[in-house]
């Protein structure tokens, strides 16, 4: 199961379907509100959507592969539903729970979002997150899911609920499931501070940096991620 960040859609993953199906049953979707998927009209919870997008293709368990809001979402999943999930791999994850530093870029980002300012967000989002730009691997289609997206994140991320207490960082001794973390060398700072944390709290997980990519690392590098996953996932 391969789950996007925020702002993306599940063409993120273009460039690394074709060679891990060969290998494995691959289920991609559009979190709620995002690329195709119908925009929210009530409160909902990503979580529960993806234990509804498990319950519908009749999947008792699944490994889950997220990237950022994704890992993110993976993570809160396996603490809910440990028996769910046989394996983990954290691409440039966010975890909830994590206290994020303070800087002018992202106190920007974070107005931004909720200010429903798009055209700012697609600039600050392009800037931070894909940082190496519209010449490298993937740009031209970053850049297109970036800005087919911004009016549709800012709506979705208003119905999206965040149970109480369920941050994932202070628990995740817990985790039992095998899992591999990844993030891109020229990834934000904080989300190597956020690998560190969850190869080290995570009991026998392991880490690979991919030097030359940003936190677009499935449409950056994808041969080399693929390889990481096809030698990780059961």
């Amino acid at each position: 199961m391969l789950l996007h960040g925020a702002g993306m859609d599940s063409r993120l993953w273009d460039a690394v379907v074709p060679e891990l199906a060969r290998h494995h049953d691959v289920i991609r979707y559009d979190a709620r509100g995002l690329g195709r998927s119908a925009p929210p009209g009530k409160p909902f919870s990503d979580v529960e959507d993806l234990c509804a997008v498990l319950d519908h293709f009749r999947l008792r368990q699944a490994a889950l592969v997220g990237l950022s809001m994704g890992g993110e979402t993976a993570l809160d999943f396996t603490l809910t539903h440990p028996e769910r999930v046989t394996a983990l791999a954290l691409v440039g994850a966010s975890v909830s729970g994590h206290v994020w530093p303070q800087s002018p870029e992202l106190s920007a980002y974070a107005t931004a979002r909720r200010e429903h300012q798009t055209a700012t967000l697609v600039e600050l989002e392009l800037t931070i997150w894909a940082a190496m730009g519209r010449t490298a691997p993937g740009g031209e289609l970053i850049e297109t899911m970036v800005a087919s997206n911004a009016e549709r994140r800012v709506v979705s991320e208003q119905h999206c609920v965040v149970s109480a207490g369920r941050d994932a960082e202070p628990n995740l001794g817990e985790i039992a499931a095998p899992t591999l973390v990844i993030h891109g060398g020229h990834d934000h700072p904080e989300i190597a501070v956020i690998a560190q944390r969850l190869v080290t709290d995570i009991p026998n997980a392991r880490c690979e940096t991919i030097p030359d990519a940003d936190h677009y690392l499935p449409l950056r590098t994808p041969g080399r991620l693929t390889e990481l996953l096809l030698s990780h996932l059961p």
